[in-house]
């Protein structure tokens, strides 16, 4: 191939937006010399790869842009320290058929026992995948539309809770919260309803919303939406985090 001709492939390929193919050009002619490509064999490649690296680009970018706080993934989890929860239920999850359903995930259960580890997790696959995700916790995401609505807002920061294809809420329960903020909690469960997934980690029992969002009424409608289409998982083992604490002091007190 001449060196004009490459030069012009090069540009035509920048131009369309097939960068990699115009960085690696060289290397797939090599490629294709030494295998002995035919003209099919060489596209497909050049596209599937193409496409891998479109892929990749746009699975890191979404992981930049969700706010996750970290990017643990499922084969991480220890579900041996949890053997009262069903890792085949977890896996099921892991088909996110449940988005495609616009159904949503609630994982309940005490501090320590891995729920927002498996609701990143879940939310890292979905990334993957090629849909939208966005972490938050309860707290950050009241603050956040009380700002909003004080600010002749909130529509526009609604906007960005109802946006992605799953809304990941960590920490329900943590901290109560007063009916009006309860109520801007509403507007994104309500808006979100049969709309988009969410996934929610809670330290509360369902029982227990009535006091966690100051409003029995209140609390009935956010679980009336939030429930009608919902895997409950329930994770009531031990702390990982007490776990580790008790292994550190084990190992200093053998080392004393």
């Amino acid at each position: 191939m001449s060196e004009l001709t490459s030069t012009r492939i090069r540009t035509t390929s920048a131009k369309l937006g097939l960068h990699h193919l115009a960085e690696s050009l060289n290397q797939y002619i090599q490629r294709a010399d030494e295998a002995k490509m035919g003209y099919l064999d060489l596209l497909d490649v050049v596209l599937s790869e193409e496409l891998a690296v479109r892929d990749d680009r746009r699975f890191r970018n979404g992981l930049r842009t969700s706010k996750l706080p970290h990017h643990k993934t499922l084969e991480d989890y220890d579900f041996s320290f949890q053997p009262e929860l069903d890792p085949r239920k977890i896996k099921d999850l892991a088909t996110l058929s449940f988005i495609e359903d616009k159904a949503n995930v609630a994982l309940l259960g005490p501090p320590g026992v891995g729920k927002t580890h498996i609701a990143v997790a879940l939310a890292v696959a979905a990334c993957r995948a090629g849909y939208s995700i966005y972490f938050t916790s309860l707290d950050d995401m009241v603050r956040s539309l009380k700002a909003a609505e004080e600010h002749g807002r909130l529509m526009s920061k609604l906007t960005s809770y109802l946006r992605p294809s799953v809304l990941v809420v960590d920490e329900v329960g943590y901290q109560p919260l007063e009916r009006a903020e309860a109520n801007l909690v509403f507007q994104v469960i309500s808006k979100r309803y049969e709309k988009g997934s969410i996934i929610l980690t809670s330290n509360k029992t369902f029982g227990e919303w009535g006091q966690v969002f100051g409003d029995e009424v209140l609390a009935t409608a956010i679980l009336d939406r939030l429930l009608h289409h919902c895997e409950v998982v329930p994770i009531n083992g031990n702390s990982y985090r007490l776990k580790n604490r008790l292994q550190a002091i084990a190992r200093d007190t053998d080392v004393a």
